[in-house]
Parts: C-alpha cells; sequence; structure tokens
C-alpha cells in the first residue's frame, strides 16, 4: 500500500513495492537521501531531516521501531509510537516519501540473516546491550538496500552507531554517503532524545549534568590527569548529581573507539548513565 496520508496529507509508503515505486522516477537524475528514523520525531530528527535536504534532491524519512536490537527487558512495548503528529511534522519539512513499514515488511516470515559485527562495535554499549549493534546493522543494512540512497544522515548524539553504520556499509560495499551531524541540545545542554520524555520533572532537572560532566572531562582531557582517573571523577560526579547508576564514561579515539594511553589528537568521551528507568547516552569531542 502506498499514497497519502489522508489527515496529513504526505505520502506514506508501507510496502517495499509501495516505496520502489515511489523512488522510480528519481533515481535516473536526483539525488536521494535517507533519515532512519524509530519515529518519536522531535528537533533532532527535523534537523537531520533538514540537512538531507540540502544534500539531496528528493529525502525519505524511514519510521520503524526495530525489535531486533531492544533485549526483553527494554522498553520496546512501551517505546513511544505517535505516528499521526510525527507525518504532520514530515509534512512542514517537506519530505517526499515517509517509509513506514510494517515489521513483516523488513523480517518476512522465515527470515534468519544476522550481521555480527566487531571494530567500533565492541566495548561501551555493547558492554551492556550486547545485540544492540547486531540489530542495528541488520535494519539499517535492509533499509539502505530497500530505499538504495546516494546518502543516509545520522546523528552524532548515537556515536559509536554512527561509526558502526560506517563501518558496516563500507565493509558490505553498500555504495552510499554517510553523513553525520552534530548533536542538537536543549538549552540546558540536555542531547535532544525521544525517550526524555519519560523523565520525571526532577530527573530532568537533572539530566543535563550529564553533558556538564563530559564538558568538564573534554576540558581537562589534556592536563596530564590519567585518562582513567578523569574517568572515574566524571563517573563519581554523575552519581552525586542524581544518577542513579553509570555504565560507563570513556574517553576514546574519535574512528575507531579504541582506548588512548593519552590524549595526542582528536578524541571523544562518551558516557551512558541511568535516570530512574531512562538510559541517557551522549558524548563531546575533545
Amino acid at each position: 500500500m502506498r499514497g497519502w496520508n489522508s489527515l496529513t496529507m504526505v505520502h506514506v509508503a508501507e510496502t517495499l513495492a509501495g516505496l520502489r515505486a515511489s523512488l522510480a522516477p528519481w533515481r535516473a537524475s536526483q539525488r536521494i537521501a535517507l533519515v532512519p528514523t524509530m519515529g518519536a520525531l522531535h528537533e533532532g530528527h527535523l534537523g537531520l531531516v533538514r540537512k538531507a535536504r540540502e544534500l539531496a534532491d528528493r529525502v525519505v524519512v524511514s519510521i520503524f521501531v526495530n525489535p531486533a536490537q531492544f533485549a526483553p527487558h527494554e522498553d520496546l512495548a512501551r517505546y513511544p509510537r505517535p505516528i499521526e503528529n510525527d507525518l504532520k511534522l514530515l509534512k512542514a519539512e517537506r519530505v517526499d516519501v515517509v517509509y513506514t513499514p510494517s515489521e513483516r515488511e523488513i523480517y518476512p516470515e522465515g527470515f534468519t540473516t544476522q550481521i555480527s559485527m566487531g571494530g567500533p562495535a565492541l566495548g561501551l554499549e555493547s558492554d551492556f546491550r550486547p545485540h544492540f549493534f547486531g540489530g542495528v546493522a541488520i535494519v539499517v543494512a535492509k533499509l539502505f538496500l530497500q530505499v538504495r540512497p546516494d546518502l543516509a544522515v545520522f546523528g552524532e548524539k548515537d556515536y559509536q552507531q554512527l561509526l558502526v553504520v560506517r563501518r558496516m556499509s563500507k565493509d558490505l560495499d553498500l555504495d552510499l554517503e554517510i553523513v553525520g551531524v552534530p548533536t542538537f541540545r536543549e538549552a540546558d545542554g540536555l542531547a535532544l532524545s525521544s525517550r526524555n520524555a519519560y523523565l520525571t520533572p526532577e530527573q530532568r532537572r537533572i539530566a543535563p549534568a550529564l553533558n556538564k560532566e563530559l564538558r568538564d572531562i573534554a576540558s581537562r582531557a589534556r592536563s596530564g590527569t590519567a585518562l582513567p582517573a578523569l574517568e572515574a571523577q566524571a563517573a563519581a560526579s554523575l552519581l552525586s548529581a542524581g544518577f542513579e547508576r553509570v555504565d560507563y564514561v570513556a574517553i576514546r579515539a574519535p574512528q575507531t573507539l579504541e582506548r588512548p594511553r593519552e590524549i595526542t589528537g582528536p578524541a571523544r568521551v562518551l558516557a551512558a548513565a541511568w535516570l530512574g528507568k531512562t538510559r541517557l547516552i551522549d558524548n563531546v569531542e575533545i
């Protein structure tokens, strides 16, 4: 099925056949950009759409809550799915096609293929969510093969994911450009995320401390203090600020995510921490 959503008047493709029929007239002469999302769109997503519009003639946004990247105990069932509002936002951004496949469209009956990622997928998120990058890699590969875009746009908030997608695309010769866009933030520094909606008012007050600590560690990374000590200090500060648990604070090389012995060039500091049942991630360039 494909056509115009009757409430929002934006072009929606729900099947692969409908998607390909929509894109076919543009392939020969126009650049096509893809912005993969799981919906519950916010200003950060819309910033990615605007970047895609700058770089391409046609913009496709996919909305698919990917079950393969959720563990059984994670928030798949309660992940927000405000589809009509998402479509209204995308209409305002002049998106050409919104691709909203069903789970069966992405993972048809009998689907067994998996992608096992190494390199930048090892450590950090994988230490706490070992299923995650395999799930991300397979759905992104599927979307790239279905849409066949000239470029795809991702946010740097999920920095490790961005590196994994770049590695996977290069390794599989998927022949498209992966564009990373700096993190969009609230005025107090909190990285925009669909999961911010889960925060209570008190948790929302505490949440900007994550970015504050990352900026602080980034400013001190060249001070000569041992990097593990800086990481431990930041984790302790987050706990003191009101975070219940810190999964990691880590200083890493920006392209490989290997642990440097000292900072002699560009680097990234990445973190994941919990406020109640909400897990927040962020990263800052050094």
